[in-house]
């Protein structure tokens, strides 16, 4: 059976996400800071009555805030009982793939190593497979401590 993941671009770096780990992708509108939180933590946003924190992903890779004028999608997931927008630079496609993953080859750069679990091809180029839990529970849980 082939598997379901969505592609898209993320601090310029083509990643995967498994179809399960996303509830949604929605353009985001208003976000409203938190005072005292990291530069991931982009703020606060409301989808459907209910809270969702936004994580400036871009920011655990690059350590740079992406600014606000081009905060413009986020892929929602529920996380250890939370909601979360995670923000993504774009988004091209939700699809099956045959293959399925692939084991990590070459050289991967030292940010993306606590996110990346392994690589999934289609149309000929390679999209890094990343857990969108483990921007929350890995990397920002870790830059909060």
């Amino acid at each position: 059976m082939n598997n379901l993941y969505l592609l898209a671009t993320l601090a310029g770096t083509r990643i995967a996400v498994e179809g399960w780990e996303v509830e949604a992708v929605v353009r985001l509108t208003d976000i409203s800071p938190v005072p005292g939180m990291g530069a991931h933590v982009a703020g606060l946003s409301a989808l459907r009555s209910r809270v969702l924190t936004i994580i400036d992903v871009a920011a655990l890779i690059t350590g740079t805030s992406t600014p606000e004028s081009q905060r413009g999608l986020a892929v929602i997931a529920n996380i250890s009982g939370h909601s979360y927008g995670l923000m993504v630079d774009s988004v091209s496609d939700i699809c099956p793939v045959a293959e399925g993953e692939l084991p990590l080859r070459g050289q991967l750069e030292r940010a993306w190593a606590p996110y990346a679990r392994a690589i999934v091809e289609h149309d000929g180029h390679p999209w890094l497979l990343v857990s969108l839990a483990a921007f929350i529970e890995g990397g920002a849980m870790a830059q909060a401590a």
